[in-house]
């Protein structure tokens, strides 16, 4: 994992035209994730270049034509609640625009600002109130303080057999100075935020099976099932 890192691995990939930075391993664990769960509102923190939330935004629709075909109906975008809502502290007009201009921008909505902001927190919150099945994405901020302040603003959210995936957890794992112009490193990240949170939610469990199946992976001890 250093030596892709140094090599800045995760930048590599693009998900239709859009850099996601994100690992292909990962990818398919969210794919499988999605599959299985069918969320109606996907919650993503951290858009940078968008590719997350193309990816979210493409295997919703994916869904919807999936279940149309199964039901013998006609697929109708419009008629569809499915949505992802991506929150950046920073939307820079570039991304922004080319996210607008994506045929899959439909699907998205964007709220700038810090994501464990209250006034951030209550616009989701808002949104997800007309939604059943929920999933969240956590991957802005690596520090430990923020990382649980979003768990512990986000996660309620999840519903019970879905997932709050917290990303890059794998920054406990990696030598110190692997971050040297970041506020995050080990003792202070994602994974640590994790472990704090858990002490006090038992409605939610690492899954551990997803990180021993990819072996690779950004984020271990970051897949938490909602169990109650």
């Amino acid at each position: 994992m250093g030596r892709a890192q140094w090599h800045k691995y995760p930048y590599h990939f693009e998900w239709l035209g859009r850099p996601i930075i994100q690992y292909p391993q990962d990818m398919v664990a969210m794919q499988e994730l999605i599959w299985h769960v069918k969320p109606d509102l996907i919650i993503e923190t951290g858009i940078a270049h968008g590719g997350s939330l193309i990816f979210s935004a493409s295997l919703l629709t994916l869904l919807d034509v999936c279940e149309a075909i199964e039901s013998g109906q006609t697929y109708d975008p419009k008629a569809s609640r499915r949505k992802v809502v991506g929150i950046d502290i920073e939307i820079r007009p570039h991304n922004r625009e080319a996210i607008e201009a994506h045929p899959l921008y439909p699907r998205i909505h964007m709220i700038e600002g810090s994501s464990i902001d209250p006034a951030v927190v209550d616009q989701v919150r808002d949104i997800a109130k007309g939604h059943d099945k929920i999933m969240v994405c956590l991957d802005s901020n690596h520090t430990h303080d923020h990382v649980l302040a979003e768990l512990e603003a986000y996660a309620p959210l999840v519903s019970v057999g879905s997932y709050c995936v917290v990303f890059d957890t794998v920054i406990e794992d990696m030598p110190a100075d692997m971050f040297p112009d970041r506020p995050w490193e080990p003792g202070n990240n994602p994974k640590t935020a994790v472990w704090e949170f858990l002490k006090t939610h038992p409605e939610f469990e690492i899954d551990k099976s997803i990180q021993h199946k990819l072996l690779i992976t950004v984020a271990p001890d970051g897949y938490l099932k909602r169990i109650a």
